[in-house]
């Protein structure tokens, strides 16, 4: 298998706003927020009498070249056992090749070396760069997406390019929930019960293998703010590095919750100076502590995550 790519060199997106496909009004809030990338949706917020208007609506906006700095376009298309995929992306691409997909209900690696491949013919046909359109998986979604998750990383590094356009894997678990007739998700306490852990789980470790990004799911209760800081600090404990949102008000708490503090960033910049002076060392001595190579990467991902937030990105 070839060698991940180093963490420090990822730019993660932090915070994911869904909005309907077929609507100008939510989508107009949602690009003038502080959004890191709207993700305008075909599937589950679309009817599916209103789907060719919102196709013709995606592909207006993706025609239209907004100016630089915004919220970077993704698309939310059917999913691949839909039957509606492949209309959904020429509709697409008929406006231009978003910065990427959000394949959802994806239920084994096959599908994803699939789309791929339909994706390399449509950026040749919209004279974009091979392999600019980028993926985020939904990977828990059926309870066969949540058992294929240990294979990803075998499965895709046999098919060329597959790995290079996976930005992320996410999870959810309404679908999941539905699919299994859980009657509820989290227990009394409001913790995940142990089906739904074992999914958030198996996306994060497999985002990881992959050298991805691993992105939260959607906190659902949008007026519940006590809610969202909870699996915010949840899920940056845990090392995921953004979240989905369903409501422009998320936005500033999710951007927030993954941006470094002072004291990170800090302790960051000290560990790499600490390594500066030992290159070839794989363990160095800081505050009389043993930091070996993990810490360096960890640290790297630190100060290029503060980085991008100085520059505005």
């Amino acid at each position: 298998m070839a060698p991940l790519e180093p963490p420090a060199a990822v730019q993660p997106v932090r915070s994911w706003l869904f909005v309907p496909g077929d609507s100008e009004r939510k989508q107009e809030k949602a690009l003038g927020s502080a959004a890191d990338a709207v993700i305008l949706d075909l599937e589950d917020s679309v009817a599916l009498a209103e789907l060719p208007a919102a196709r013709a609506r995606v592909a207006s906006l993706l025609r239209s070249r907004r100016p630089p700095g915004g919220p970077q376009l993704w698309v939310r298309p059917n999913a691949p056992a839909s039957g509606r995929l492949r209309e959904d992306l020429e509709a697409i691409f008929a406006g231009g090749a978003p910065a990427g997909l959000v394949l959802p209900k994806v239920s084994a690696a096959a599908e994803i070396s699939a789309v791929v491949r339909q994706l390399g013919g449509l950026e040749a046909s919209r004279g974009a760069r091979p392999g600019h359109t980028r993926l985020l998986i939904i990977a828990t979604e059926t309870p066969a997406a949540v058992l294929s998750l240990p294979e990803y990383p075998a499965v895709l590094a046999r098919v060329p390019g597959v790995r290079q356009r996976i930005a992320g894997l996410t999870w959810g678990a309404e679908d999941l929930s539905a699919t299994l007739g859980a009657l509820a998700q989290r227990d009394n306490t409001g913790a995940l019960t142990f089906t739904f852990q074992l999914a958030r789980t198996h996306c994060l470790l497999a985002a990881s293998a992959l050298g991805a990004q691993a992105v939260d799911g959607v906190c659902t209760d949008f007026r519940d703010p006590a809610r969202l800081q909870q699996e915010l600090e949840a899920a940056r404990r845990d090392g995921f590095s953004g979240k989905l949102a369903i409501h422009p008000d998320q936005i500033a708490a999710i951007n927030a919750a993954f941006a470094p503090t002072d004291a990170e960033r800090e302790h960051a910049q000290r560990v790499v100076a600490a390594f500066a002076t030992a290159p070839a060392a794989g363990v160095v001595s800081l505050d009389g502590r043993m930091i070996d190579r993990p810490h360096l990467l960890q640290a790297q991902r630190i100060l290029a995550v503060a980085q991008r937030d100085r520059g505005g990105a």
